[in-house]
């Protein structure tokens, strides 16, 4: 019995260790609280959170804290290729895998003829009866060299442009996943929700960058969202960029706020993925870029500046009419 209290007592303290190192990490976790106390959360936005933190004799304490998205704990991306990247990459290129299997059967059947021919060379050169086979059997070693080193090629240079694909497949992956606001009902989708809905254009810059961008595009306004544009405006320096959709003709104010409905959320996971996308590309992290998307969430372009909207009016075919559907993968070479 004495033995039983103890373990018991032992385990307790564990408990008791275990639950304050919790609350060292979490200063604001609710286990800091006695039992008598409880915590309220109300979201007022994705990006405002007010706690009301009530004491045992239920007087409110009021705590209002604003967290911006880029404050939220995120998790990092994964380095490894997602499942979904490696059903896309075998549905974009659908007979490399039988390339590449014969690469390695013509390798294989190569390095043997290359190995029998060797050891007949040795035999040849051994024996001075048989000196008259040697620049035959040469001819084919080199025959079966050349095949293998050139299957070889082959072989290196397809796995190479495997593993660019689908790390290009696994960051637009990583895109789709990344969240947006639509302003008309405030809510929250991901970039995914909108393939074969919507071209994304993504805008990464300053606040005056972004200004500029918006009053550029209104000239095109009309013609973008016909084609199913919508822009996503990222400001890294922190600013909210002013959008003025008021003075103008009611028709001319909603397009605009169609085109320019959506704001990233957790922004965070946006300059993660977007000072990626500046590494690879050369780019310098202060530069102001532009990103487009086609209806199936490829990326089609991508450039240091602002967006050339006249050119998407006139490469981009619309999303509604007669052409629908048969033009809808005509957004250009990825």
């Amino acid at each position: 019995m004495a033995t039983l209290v103890s373990s018991q007592a032992y385990i307790y303290h564990c408990h008791l260790i275990k639950r304050a190192l919790i609350q060292t990490k979490d200063p604001y976790s609710p286990r800091r609280l006695s039992r008598h106390n409880h915590i309220e959360t109300h979201v007022l936005s994705p990006r405002t959170w007010t706690l009301t933190i009530r004491g045992r004799k239920h007087q409110p304490l009021s705590l209002n804290t604003v967290c911006f998205a880029a404050d939220e704990p995120s998790p990092s991306p994964s380095s490894e290729i997602s499942a979904d990247a490696r059903i896309r990459s075998e549905v974009l290129s659908p007979f490399r895998s039988v390339r590449m299997f014969f690469y390695l059967a013509f390798i294989a059947s190569a390095s043997l003829g290359g190995l029998i021919a060797t050891s007949r060379l040795i035999g040849a050169l051994a024996n001075p009866a048989r000196s008259g086979e040697v620049l035959e059997i040469v001819k084919g070693l080199g025959i079966d060299v050349g095949a293998a080193s050139l299957f070889a090629f082959l072989y290196f240079r397809e796995n190479k442009t495997k593993n660019a694909q689908m790390a290009r497949l696994s960051r637009e992956e990583n895109l789709a996943k990344l969240k947006m606001r639509v302003e008309e009902n405030n809510k929250v989708i991901s970039v995914g929700d909108l393939r074969g809905i919507a071209r994304l254009v993504i805008c990464a810059g300053p606040g005056g960058y972004i200004e500029e961008a918006f009053k550029r595009s209104r000239e095109f306004t009309q013609g973008l969202v016909e084609r199913g544009v919508v822009v996503v405006a990222y400001a890294t320096d922190g600013s909210t960029p002013v959008l003025e959709f008021d003075g103008e003709d009611e028709e001319v104010s909603l397009s605009r706020r169609r085109l320019w409905r959506v704001a990233p959320v957790f922004v965070s996971e946006w300059e993660r993925w977007i000072d990626e996308q500046k590494k690879l590309a050369g780019v310098s992290s202060d530069s102001p870029v532009y990103l487009s998307l086609r209806l199936d969430g490829r990326v089609r372009g991508s450039g240091v500046g602002y967006p050339p909207w006249q050119a998407f009016v006139a490469q981009l075919p619309p999303v509604k009419g007669i052409w629908t559907g048969l033009l809808d993968g005509m957004d250009g070479r990825v």
